[in-house]
């Protein structure tokens, strides 16, 4: 699977640019906000039709414009496929593959993406709502209905707040909603809980070969692994706090707040772990949800990296590159390719953005 070209009108601060992959690895360098991230944006955009940015569509469109569009030319399986998305002011949306009007569910599923961003290095410190966000995007990848359980799930969970807003609450009601959250939330936490499981095998391993003595481990915050027992848990869980619910007036228990909990050598990462050891856990996390995604799709994702590199050390920078198998498409953005041995540019396409405006350098590969 790979990205050939990519083009955006009005996409931030992207007015007009397109971009031809040649190579397997291309480099796009440039000083800070000047629209590298944007670039990387739009090839995961692409991929989910959701930004790891901003919940609010309209916020891509370059300001004073009405729409922004993208293209992209993709081969996979040794077959051309082109993607056309655009939205405007409107809310309307128009998705087309091969120039032919799309459903959402068909486009999400042309290409697979995984983004590693500075964002992600501090994913064990950030919020639980950072940590189920990067676990419901990677699941998402793998489990085409997957995203359709998270929107069925907050739809029934948004009408069950706006009922505990009222002055008098209806319990026959409330216990209605209790059931339906009760279906939908076991199936979400099932498949966390399954791409969990799956994941810590493949960065147990990688995390131990870069660290080479600490091991590391993950808890869920659901105790039961199974879609029965769960189900019993979370009604379990509802009915012990059902008076807080009433008196706090929103929805306290299911997978909209459950956590994961990352440990090194068997102590709480988030935050007894230095700087290094969270940085060597995230990278293990982010090569392993790669080979997940390789291994239950058949194609290899296409490789984001948004000005990591930058921020890790050279034990980890060199990790990260020889990890990366000869099938995988890999972008980066750095500010300038002092990063990068001389051998590794050989194959490397580069271009250079400005303002929005982007090319390439001279004597690049093409």
């Amino acid at each position: 699977m790979r990205i050939l070209e990519l083009s955006l009108r009005n996409y931030r601060n992207c007015k007009d640019i397109t971009l031809n992959f040649g190579n397997l690895k291309t480099l796009i360098i440039g000083k800070n906000a000047q629209g590298k991230t944007n670039i990387l944006e739009s090839i995961y955009f692409l991929s989910g039709l959701k930004s790891p940015r901003t919940s609010t569509i309209s916020d891509l469109i370059q300001f004073g414009q009405e729409k922004f569009e993208i293209n992209a030319q993709i081969e996979k399986n040794n077959t051309n496929i082109e993607l056309d998305f655009s939205y405007n002011t409107e809310k309307k949306r128009e998705v087309k593959i091969n120039k032919v009007k799309s459903g959402v569910k068909d486009f999400r599923q042309v290409i697979k993406t995984v983004l590693f961003s500075t964002k992600d290095l501090l994913l064990l410190r950030g919020t639980p709502q950072d940590r189920r966000d990067w676990l419901d995007r990677a699941i998402s990848q793998i489990y085409p209905a997957y995203d359709e359980r998270l929107s069925k799930y907050d739809k029934i969970r948004i009408q069950k707040n706006n009922l505990l807003k009222n002055e008098v609450i209806d319990e026959t009601l409330y216990d209605i909603y209790n059931e339906q959250l009760v279906i939908c939330g076991a199936n979400i936490i099932f498949l966390r809980k399954k791409f969990l499981k799956e994941i810590e095998k493949i960065a147990y391993v990688k995390h131990r070969i870069i660290s080479e003595t600490e091991s590391f481990s993950l808890n869920y915050t659901c105790p039961e692994d199974e879609i029965e027992a769960i189900s019993n848990y979370l009604k379990r869980e509802l009915g012990e706090r059902k008076r807080e619910e009433f008196a706090r007036r929103q929805s306290c228990v299911g997978p909209h707040r459950d956590d994961i909990e990352f440990k090194i050598n068997g102590i709480d990462a988030s935050k007894f772990a230095s700087q290094g050891q969270q940085r060597t856990l995230v990278l293990a996390l982010k090569l392993s949800e790669l080979e997940i995604i390789k291994e239950k799709t058949g194609f290899s994702p296409i490789l984001l990296l948004d000005d990591v590199l930058a921020e890790l050390d050279e034990v980890r920078q060199n990790y990260l590159l020889k990890s990366i198998g000869n099938d995988t498409q890999t972008i980066i953005t750095s500010v300038d390719t002092l990063l990068f041995e001389e051998e590794f540019l050989k194959d490397v396409k580069i271009y250079n953005i400005e303002n929005g405006r982007i090319k390439i350098l001279e004597g690049a590969s093409a």
